[in-house]
């Protein structure tokens, strides 16, 4: 929830110096390396944002980010294991190894001029300034921190330290105008106050409200990497839940909110559907608490999976028909068809890997096969070896965390994986005959299912 603001004098333009006593055995010793390097130069040279935030916290980073007064250019002839990429905000990506270290130099908000009228939204983000200015110019107060490592020295021009120890999230300046310069900081919002269990201050969180259908107008592909790293956060259902309360969920996602339904009916059966999406992104935050990192086609599938269900008029448990059943129509096909068409129209509109958004689709279609009673038709070694086994048991685990039935069917399921890789030449070859045989009893008897138990069009061979 949201907390009033609790209005202070802001600094003067001097930062706090607050000592640090970090030990360099908690850092980074590549990010270390390039600070030294840029400072021995006569560079400013510091750790910045979710780093400093993070060792502070008393977390370990996943990222060590340097900010700098040297130009991209500069850094770029001071190492050559550097390379400059981006083009609306130009920085360089110092390489160790397999380890990146983003150094950015030191930016000012962007001027604006006549042209650009009322739209605050920014466009370029290249126009270089201090250190200052640098701080200031970012979203959060909590991420406008920087770290000098060989003075053991936090600088602090935004009253960040001040937020973090009340556990309050504040952006920096006046909150409708950060939120209007770039949208996304909506979800990089949702992101920090439910990673980091922080509230919302009161101001920030109108202006999320307000300015929530600009996100319409974000980059998608910027929209899509924020919404990825809500989903592998451990913390995908209070994200998405703050994404609804905000209005950035019926923006962004209109049918995963029109399929939970009005939060204010009366009919019980809108609040159980709710319920049932709101089980699968808890079982995905176990998961993730687990130390398994979902894969893009799980995420996705994750968030279409129960609409499409309700849209092919199958059971969210069984996949089976509901209703009179079709002939000509039967469940799989329906629910192939459904998460093929929505699947697609969520690639093309988020710019989403074509083979990503074609694995959760067959995700979804063969969750049906994890439960299929044993046939002559049906070949579980060919199956576990099949090219879309591997998404489709990891959202056949998701939906039995959600359901809390069916572990015994996952377990029993990848001990047939593991059998099948280390299935020899002649086993493999015997199924292969098998199918043969059995593809001649289909054409004198119909068409049926490939041996692996894909729908028709999902093959399940290797």
């Amino acid at each position: 929830m949201p907390v009033p603001d609790n209005p202070r004098a802001r600094p003067a333009p001097l930062p706090r110096v607050i000592p640090a006593d970090i030990p360099h055995s908690a850092l980074d010793q590549n990010a270390l390396r390039v600070i030294s390097r840029l400072q021995r130069e006569q560079h400013e040279a510091y750790l910045v944002g979710g780093c400093v935030r993070d060792l502070l916290l008393g977390r370990r980073p996943k990222d060590y980010d340097v900010a700098t007064s040297a130009t991209p250019r500069r850094v770029k002839s001071l190492f050559s294991n550097g390379r400059i990429i981006g083009r609306r905000f130009k920085l360089v990506h110092v390489t160790y190894g397999g380890q990146i270290v983003e150094t950015a130099t030191f930016r000012r908000a962007p001027q604006k001029s006549d042209e650009d009228g009322e739209d605050l939204l920014i466009v370029d983000d290249n126009e270089f300034g201090t250190a200052e200015e640098d701080a200031r110019r970012r979203d959060f107060t909590i991420n406008a921190l920087f770290l000098n490592p060989y003075r053991h020295e936090i600088l602090d021009y935004v009253d960040g330290l001040e937020d973090l120890e009340a556990g309050v999230l504040r952006t920096i300046g006046e909150p409708r105008v950060r939120m209007a310069e770039d949208p996304v900081r909506i979800l990089r919002a949702v992101k920090f106050a439910t990673r980091l269990g922080f509230r919302i201050e009161e101001g920030t969180w109108a202006a999320m409200i307000e300015l929530a259908p600009e996100l319409a107008r974000s980059a998608k592909p910027r929209v899509l990497e924020e919404l990825l790293r809500l989903l592998r956060s451990g913390t995908a259902l209070g994200a998405l839940r703050m994404m609804r309360a905000c209005g950035a969920l019926k923006v962004l996602l209109p049918e995963v909110d029109a399929f939970l339904g009005d939060r204010e009916s009366a009919d019980a059966t809108v609040h159980e559907r709710a319920e049932s999406f709101w089980r699968l992104l808890e079982a995905l935050d176990s998961d993730v608490h687990q130390g398994n990192l979902p894969s893009t086609a799980a995420c996705v599938a994750v968030l279409f999976l129960r609409g499409i269900e309700r849209e092919a008029n199958v059971d969210s448990r069984t996949h089976a028909s509901l209703g009179d059943p079709d002939p000509e129509h039967p469940s799989d096909k329906r629910l192939s068809a459904v998460a093929e068409r929505r699947l697609e129209e969520f690639a093309v509109d988020y710019r989403l890997s074509r083979r990503d958004a074609n694995k959760a689709a067959r995700a979804i279609s063969l969750q049906r096969r994890f439960t299929q009673p044993a046939t002559k038709r049906f070949s579980p070694l060919m199956f576990a070896r099949s090219e879309d086994f591997t998404e489709a048991l990891e959202l056949f685990r998701l939906r039995s965390l959600a359901w809390g039935q069916g572990w015994d069917v996952y377990e029993a399921w990848r001990e047939r994986a593991r059998e099948a890789g280390t299935a020899t030449p002649e086993q493999l070859e015997q199924e292969k005959k098998r199918k043969r045989r059995r593809g001649r009893r289909r054409r004198r008897g119909g068409n049926r299912s490939d041996d692996s138990g894909a729908p028709e069009g999902l093959s399940g061979d290797e």
